[in-house]
C-alpha cells in the first residue's frame, strides 16, 4: 500500500508544482570570435596559450552586470511594471539603486558558453516570457559586439596618447643631444662622417695608405728607351761607315747629324728620370711627415673623438625611440578609426515555443521514481523495524522455542497478523505468571 500511495502522492504534488510555477522560457543567440584572422592593421594572431584565456574573458564580459545595464537601457526595461514590481517588493533593508538591483537580476539569467570544437559562443537569456526572452537575448549579443568594438577603439587611442606622449619626450630628448653635439663640434672644431669617423682620422687613414704603397722608381739609366737604343745602333753603323766613307761624305754627316740630335734626346730623358726619382723620394718623405704629424693630432683630440661619437650614438637612440613611438602611434591611430571588431553576429535568438522550466515530462517522471524509490524503501524500514509472523520459522525465530504443532484455523480471518513484537510480549507475560 505504501509502495502506492507514495508515488501517486509525489506525482499529484509534481504536477501540482508545474502548473502553479512560473514558467522560464530561453532564447539563445550566437556570436563568432574571429581570432584566428589576423588583425586588420597590426596583423598580429593570438597565440594558442592565451586563446583559451581570452574566450574565458569574453564569456565573462557578456555575464557582467555593466553589459545587462547596456542591454536594460537599450531595450527601456526602467519602464517595465513587472520588474517596477518585483523591485517594489524585494527584501526590506535592501538599499540597491534600481538600476544595479536590474542588472544584477538580468545578469543572473545570462548564459555564455563557448561551443565545443569552435570559435562561437552562444548567449542564452531566461526569461518569464518567450518575448522577452528572444528580445534580451538578442540585445546581449548586439551589446556585446558594439561593447567589442567601443572598448577596442577606446584602448587604441589610449595607446596612441601614450606613444605620442613617449614619441613627444623622445623628441625633446634628440633635439637636447643634437644641440649638444652641434655645441661640441663647435668648440672642438671636430666633425664626424656618417660612419662616425672624424675628418682628421680620415685624413690619417688615407696618409696612412699613401705612404704603404710602393715606391715606384724609374731606371737609373735611360739605356732601355727606344732612343738609347737607336743611338747605339747608330753608333755602330757610323764606325763601319767611317771606315769605308770619307769625312765629308754626305751619308756620313746625315748620320753624324742624326746622332748629335738622338745624344740630345738621350740626355734629355736621363734628365726626367732623375728628376721624377727624385720627386717621388720627395713626396714620400713628405707624406711620411705629414703621417706622423697626423696621427699625433689624431692622439691628443682621441678623448673628444669618443666623446662625439657617444653624443652621435645617444642621438641614434633618441631618433629611432622617436620613429618607433610615431609609427606605433600612427598603427593605433588607424586601429582606432577601423570599424571592425574580432566579433561578429551569427544567429538572432528565436522565440522558444516550450519553457525550459519547468520541465513536466521531468518534474512527473522525477516524482514517480523517486516516490517508488522512497515507498520501496519505507516498506523495506517497516518490514525490519515491525516484521509480522507469517510462518513457523518466524514464530521459532521470535520465542525462541520449538514448535510442537501447526493448528490451522479455517475462520475468516479479520484484521491483521500478529506482529513479532506482539509474540515477544506474550512469551514474556507467560514467564512472568509462572514465576
Amino acid at each position: 500500500m505504501i509502495i502506492l500511495l507514495m508515488p501517486l502522492v509525489l506525482v499529484v504534488v509534481a504536477t501540482v508544482a508545474v502548473f502553479l510555477l512560473p514558467p522560464k522560457y530561453e532564447a539563445k543567440s550566437r556570436v563568432m570570435l574571429d581570432v584566428i584572422k589576423p588583425d586588420p592593421v597590426t596583423g598580429q594572431v593570438l597565440n594558442s596559450p592565451f586563446l583559451r584565456a581570452y574566450i574565458q574573458t569574453q564569456t565573462e564580459l557578456i555575464k557582467d552586470d555593466e553589459m545587462a545595464v547596456h542591454v536594460i537601457e537599450s531595450l527601456n526595461m526602467t519602464n517595465d511594471p513587472e520588474l517596477q514590481r518585483e523591485y517594489r517588493e524585494r527584501k526590506s533593508g535592501d538599499e540597491v539603486p534600481f538600476i544595479d538591483w536590474a542588472s544584477r537580476k538580468v545578469a543572473d539569467n545570462v548564459e555564455a558558453g563557448l561551443i565545443e570544437g569552435s570559435n562561437i559562443i552562444q548567449i542564452g537569456y531566461k526569461a518569464s516570457s518567450p518575448e522577452q526572452a528572444r528580445d534580451v537575448a538578442d540585445a546581449l549579443a548586439k551589446v556585446y559586439i558594439d561593447t567589442n568594438l567601443q572598448d577596442r577603439r577606446e584602448a587604441a587611442r589610449r595607446n596612441a596618447d601614450w606613444y605620442d606622449t613617449q614619441a613627444q619626450k623622445a623628441r625633446a630628448q634628440l633635439l637636447t643631444a643634437e644641440s649638444s653635439k652641434s655645441a661640441f663640434e663647435r668648440e672642438t672644431g671636430l666633425v664626424l662622417q656618417d660612419d662616425k669617423v672624424d675628418i682628421d682620422s680620415a685624413r690619417l687613414a688615407a696618409l696612412a695608405s699613401a705612404a704603404a704603397a710602393p715606391i715606384i722608381t724609374a731606371p737609373s739609366s735611360s739605356s732601355t728607351s727606344p732612343a738609347a737604343l737607336e743611338l747605339a745602333q747608330l753608333d755602330s753603323t757610323i764606325a763601319q761607315a767611317s771606315r769605308t766613307l770619307g769625312p765629308n761624305h754626305p751619308d756620313l754627316i746625315a748620320m753624324k747629324r742624326k746622332h748629335d740630335l738622338l745624344t740630345a734626346q738621350v740626355d734629355q730623358e736621363r734628365q726626367n728620370v732623375n728628376a721624377a726619382a727624385a720627386a717621388t723620394m720627395s713626396a714620400s718623405r713628405v707624406t711620411t711627415g705629414m703621417l706622423e704629424a697626423q696621427k699625433a693630432k689624431v692622439m691628443g683630440q682621441r678623448d673628444k673623438v669618443e666623446r662625439l661619437r657617444l653624443m652621435q650614438d645617444e642621438i641614434d637612440i633618441r631618433r629611432d625611440q622617436l620613429n618607433k613611438a610615431s609609427s606605433r602611434a600612427a598603427e593605433l591611430r588607424q586601429e582606432a578609426e577601423v570599424a571592425a571588431t574580432a566579433v561578429s553576429l551569427l544567429s538572432n535568438a528565436t522565440k522558444p515555443d516550450d519553457p525550459v522550466f519547468p520541465n513536466k515530462p521531468l518534474f512527473i517522471g522525477g516524482a514517480l521514481a523517486a516516490g517508488l524509490a522512497g515507498g520501496l524503501g519505507l516498506a523495506l524500514l517497516l518490514e525490519i523495524v515491525q516484521r509480522r509472523v507469517r510462518s513457523a520459522d518466524d514464530l521459532r525465530s521470535a520465542l525462541g522455542l520449538p514448535v510442537l504443532t501447526i493448528i490451522s484455523d479455517n475462520r475468516p480471518k479479520k484484521g491483521r497478523r500478529p506482529k513479532l513484537g506482539a509474540a515477544r510480549r506474550a512469551r514474556v507475560q507467560s514467564e512472568v505468571g509462572s514465576a
